[in-house]
């Protein structure tokens, strides 16, 4: 039993919004619409839920062909009621509230949980709610999921919330789908730079290729520094043409600092402290590594300033090579 989404286009006159979405959402499953502002995820939303015409593709609920079918006869919830909206109809009052608009959107969403039977749509919920409601409402939602076998598609463009709720994760970049899979595998393998830069932090290194295509440990220089970096050996199809640049892509937690000894195959780089920034349980740390600027994260910091020198490894098994 699933919700099906079958090469599903829209534009507005010869601006692609949507283009050819495949997506399938099973029962009892969340799946979440990742991507950055502007990228297509409520205009897809929408056309799921028959708000929006003149859609190309199909849309299919377990054996029913839902593409023609206008929203009242989906049997889809989407909660389509603002904040300022809800208060308005749950008071029969044209004057706004003087209640805090997360309260009203924490309404808005328990509302749409109890009046979901098959297929529920979420579009950002929980943007206005503080960080204990919520941890709240996720465990709600996921409760409710599990009772009432629910698909749902939650769309976000804040991606620590996809780890909180979601069982797999569809990255949107452009109104295309880029990659599909669990929170975990998406993070630790972006399949193309445009998923290595929006779904986390990384960093995004540009590189030419100075080993054969059949070397069993690839070797690249950087631009910026102009450094020689090892990598595992990737996809042949990632390594790209030898006079052309790929782009290295590390997540700044695999990239360690010392003072001295290390494991010189993991890439030592020679670098200065350009910047330090706390951010409660762990610490980003600005490194300079003559010229190429890189980003670590450490969970406690001692012993480095501003200005000190220290070494980098980037160990080669953590370094992705995208030829885009």
């Amino acid at each position: 039993m699933s919700l099906k989404i079958i090469n599903l286009s829209q534009r507005y006159d010869n601006l692609w919004v949507l283009r050819d979405i495949s997506l399938e959402v099973k029962s009892g499953e969340i799946l979440g619409l990742f991507g950055l502002s502007g990228v297509g995820k409520s205009t897809l939303i929408r056309a799921l839920a028959g708000l929006n015409t003149n859609c190309g593709g199909r849309i299919l609920l377990d054996d029913d062909d839902l593409t023609e079918k206008p929203s009242r006869q989906r049997p889809i919830y989407f909660p389509t009621l603002t904040t300022e909206s809800y208060w308005r109809a749950l008071f029969k009052t044209h004057t706004e509230p003087e209640i805090a608009d997360g309260e009203g959107q924490v309404l808005a969403f328990e509302n749409a949980l109890s009046k979901a039977e098959n297929v529920l749509l979420l579009d950002n919920n929980f943007c206005q709610m503080d960080w204990q409601t919520r941890q709240e409402k996720y465990a709600e939602l996921r409760r409710a999921v599990r009772e009432k076998n629910l698909k749902v598609i939650f769309a976000t463009n804040t991606y620590h919330e996809v780890f909180e709720v979601c069982d797999r994760v569809s990255v949107m970049v452009d109104g295309e789908i880029r990659q599909t899979g669990t929170p975990r595998e998406v993070y630790e393998n972006p399949n193309s730079v445009s998923v290595a830069r929006v779904f986390g932090k990384n960093n995004l290194i540009e590189a030419r290729r100075l080993t054969s295509s059949k070397a069993e440990i690839p070797e690249f220089q950087t631009i910026s520094g102009e450094h020689r970096l090892f990598t595992a050996r990737p996809e042949k199809q990632n390594l790209g043409a030898i006079n052309q640049n790929v782009t290295l892509a590390i997540r700044p937690e695999h990239i360690s600092i010392s003072f001295g000894a290390s494991f010189p195959e993991d890439n030592l780089l020679k670098a200065v402290v350009a910047g330090i920034q706390f951010l409660g349980e762990t610490t980003q740390i600005l490194l300079d590594a003559n010229g190429l600027m890189l980003q670590s994260v450490v969970l406690r910091l001692v012993g480095l300033n501003i200005g000190d020198e220290c070494m980098v490894g980037l160990p080669p098994d953590r370094i992705l090579v995208f030829k885009d």
